[in-house]
């Protein structure tokens, strides 16, 4: 009889054993997923901003791409969101939000990172994630790592990026951005302003195109910066600026007088200039691949 059993037992712990199965990931994970209860979802910060970019991408929107390291499942949602979710038992395992869809970064006139800001908190500042895009087979999220401390760098492959003009911002624009930055260009190749003036002129002309968001909205992302100098540390300092400063006053104005356009000490500008001869026109324009090339 206690063969019997024993043998009882030892089939059913034999049975369930067999049954069980490791859990290698929950399947409620996402960004306000419908099967989660209302108080468990992942709550945004903000919206996701527009779609935005070379429109052979737009059709990653509404996807999701993942990726597994160790113990983290990473979800990354083009033009929507970043998420990352602990696969442990623990009851306090970490699932949040790494940042947010918010603007791209570009260099070179070329699109080249996606940024998602403004996710979890993160002691003084806000989760934030930047994703590199890469020529790839196939769609992939391919790699996750945290460079600084909550701020997560993330590579993604797709086939959509590999022609060697996929990326470039100047084709994306409307007539009138791209007027805008013809005019830009040749005001640079005048010296009509300086390299940080045209950039300026760029930035502000990506911000009207919806590419960059407004420097204030990303604030709370960044960790605080350094409080700037409020005057010079010795009268060296001073003296030095102040002829630097002078030299520079002077470049300009022979700039201002080689392009017909007179000079008051007062400070005042005379903006009448006079008619270039013909067949000396200068045009350079910049559409192709960021690079200016020198005739």
């Amino acid at each position: 009889m206690a063969s019997c059993l024993w043998l009882f037992l030892y089939l059913v712990c034999d049975a369930a054993a067999t049954k069980m199965k490791i859990v290698e990931e929950p399947n409620t994970f996402g960004l306000n997923n419908p099967f989660l209860a209302q108080t468990n979802k992942l709550q945004p910060r903000t919206e996701p901003s527009p779609i935005s970019g070379p429109p052979h991408l737009f059709r990653l929107a509404g996807r999701c791409f993942s990726f597994i390291e160790s113990t983290y499942k990473y979800e990354f949602c083009p033009f929507h969101n970043v998420t990352q979710h602990e696969q442990t038992f623990r009851w306090n395992a970490y699932s949040g939000i790494l940042g947010i869809w918010q603007e791209w970064e570009i260099e070179n006139n070329t699109f080249t990172i996606m940024w998602m800001r403004s996710g979890d908190s993160c002691g003084g500042m806000n989760r934030q994630t930047k994703v590199h895009l890469v020529c790839g087979k196939k769609d992939k999220l391919a790699a996750v790592s945290e460079p600084s401390t909550c701020v997560y760098s993330m590579t993604f492959e797709t086939p959509l990026v590999c022609h060697p003009h996929s990326l470039l911002v100047y084709p994306t624009l409307g007539e009138a951005l791209r007027r805008q930055w013809d005019a830009a260009e040749q005001s640079l190749y005048d010296e009509l302003i300086t390299e940080q003036g045209y950039k300026k002129l760029l930035q502000d002309i990506f911000r009207e195109a919806g590419y960059l968001k407004k420097t204030s909205e990303n604030e709370s992302d960044a960790k605080p910066k350094q409080a700037l100098s409020k005057g010079f540390e010795s009268l060296e300092q001073c003296t030095k600026s102040h002829t630097e400063l002078s030299e520079e006053i002077k470049r300009l104005q022979g700039i201002l007088e080689r392009h017909g356009i007179s000079y008051h000490k007062n400070g005042s500008l005379n903006t009448e200039l006079q008619p270039t001869p013909r067949g000396e026109e200068k045009y350079h324009l910049r559409g192709d691949t960021g690079d200016r090339d020198e005739h």
